[in-house]
């Protein structure tokens, strides 16, 4: 792999004036749930099937620990449900769990779909989780090496990703590809600024 390199693109949108604000990236999955926290640090929670039910306090446990210590929290940036019914079904029930945590919290919630995360992050919508690495230890550097599914790779471009909506861009992308992120289900109230 080459030393990053910035994209030969138009520089980023000027961040916000005042704080930076506080983003997480969620990557909902029964067996291994990725966050990206607001300072972009990232991990996975993992459970087992042998827990049973139990794995949906695990990953609510873990949710609610990380928007209390974290807090305030002002956007938490999703990966969607599935389009298929079954894998849908079954994580479905971890996005109502997360939800109703986010939803305690007061977070706002953004949804997007993982196509157009692939899109946004590789500019290809079916790229594999390879590629996703590829294109953050391109954009600043950023490496994945304890990360077999991807979970925390895709958690931390959800993060990223908030970011740009919200109009304070952690790098700068090709706008052909931040401007995908106008596919994905913003909260209403959440600041974007015009580029």
């Amino acid at each position: 792999m080459t030393a990053p390199a910035q994209f030969d693109a138009v520089p980023a949108a000027t961040p916000a004036a005042g704080p930076r604000p506080r983003i997480i990236g969620l990557d909902i999955s029964l067996t291994s749930t990725g966050v990206a926290l607001p300072d972009g640090s990232t991990y996975r929670i993992k459970t087992r099937p042998a827990d049973g039910d139990r794995r949906l306090v695990v990953i609510r446990d873990n949710i609610r620990r990380a928007l209390t210590t974290h807090a305030p929290v002002h956007l938490a940036v999703v990966e969607d449900l599935p389009v298929t019914a079954n894998s849908a079904g079954i994580t479905g029930m971890v996005h109502g769990i997360v939800r109703c945590e986010l939803a305690d919290a007061e977070v706002p919630r953004a949804l997007i779909a993982a196509a157009t995360l692939k899109s946004y992050a590789a500019d290809y919508g079916r790229a594999d989780k390879a590629r996703m690495a590829d294109a953050a230890y391109l954009a600043v550097g950023r490496q994945f090496t304890d990360d077999p599914g991807g979970d925390q790779c895709d958690a931390w471009w959800l993060r990223c990703a908030g970011h740009d909506w919200w109009g304070d861009p952690l790098f700068p992308l090709p706008d052909v590809q931040r401007n995908r992120l106008t596919k994905a289900k913003w909260p209403a109230g959440v600041p974007r600024l015009a580029r």
